[in-house]
């Protein structure tokens, strides 16, 4: 029947049911380590983001704490997520998207299609302002910036450090997102990065651009990966 075929589902599950809360607290008594990995991203988060093309949660790093029941004290080293350029899914204001030809190299090269639907997902240049934003709002203490070897064979990369809206420039993202234009700063690209383990082994003009990022956002990229390969991780 139903019931015992169910029945013998509660016997195999139920020593992995327990009250997470209580499980955490105990965890983070003894001191041991604790890996909290977050969904989704910033621009997304229901406070945050840009509403109304937001998902229904908290994206950002205090929604551990409101999502398992520790308190703010018990949170330690933050790391942001990031790729070396930006991607977007679904609608929503996007101001350094490339509707050219160098976004859909980037899409090609990064290979942004849904895992599922393979539909395309909307490509352009590192948005320095969002960064800084996403930086001060989840008090990030490091980044791990992905997919640099993406931007390989690029003759020149574009960096969005500001936005102009109605004329006016400005350097944080205002509440009227979609209307921005964003100002660029050009990079000298690079031959090839990928595969490369150690940042001394990168190209100058790889190092001066992780290196301006890291002024721009105001935060070191202490994680970088040069493939999808694990083992290609720089490591600072």
């Amino acid at each position: 029947t139903l019931e015992a075929e169910l029945q013998g589902y509660k016997e195999v599950l139920s020593p992995y049911i327990v009250d997470t809360t209580q499980l955490m607290w105990k965890i983070l008594d003894e001191d041991k380590k604790v890996l909290l990995e977050g969904a989704q991203g910033t621009m997304l988060d229901i406070d945050h983001g840009t509403f109304p093309y937001v998902t229904s949660s908290t994206t950002v790093s205090a929604g551990a704490c409101a999502g398992l029941g520790i308190n703010p004290k018990d949170l330690g080293k933050v790391t942001g997520i990031a790729k070396a350029y930006c991607t977007r899914v679904g609608n929503g204001p996007f101001p350094s998207e490339d509707h050219a030809e160098e976004g859909e190299r980037l899409r090609q090269n990064g290979h942004e299609f849904g895992t599922t639907t393979g539909r395309p997902r909307r490509c352009g240049w590192f948005d320095a302002v969002a960064m800084r934003h996403a930086v001060r709002v989840n008090g990030v203490d490091q980044i791990a910036l992905m997919k640099l070897d993406v931007l390989d064979g690029f003759d020149e990369i574009k960096v969005c450090v500001a936005y102009t809206i109605e004329g006016k420039e400005i350097d944080y993202v205002p509440y009227d997102l979609e209307c921005a234009t964003p100002v660029y700063k050009r990079f000298a690209g690079w031959d090839k990065t990928e595969g490369v383990r150690n940042f001394g082994d990168l190209p100058e003009t790889a190092k001066a651009y992780i290196e301006a990022l890291e002024a721009m956002v105001g935060c070191k990229m202490g994680i970088i990966s040069t493939s999808p390969d694990r083992e290609d991780t720089i490591i600072r």
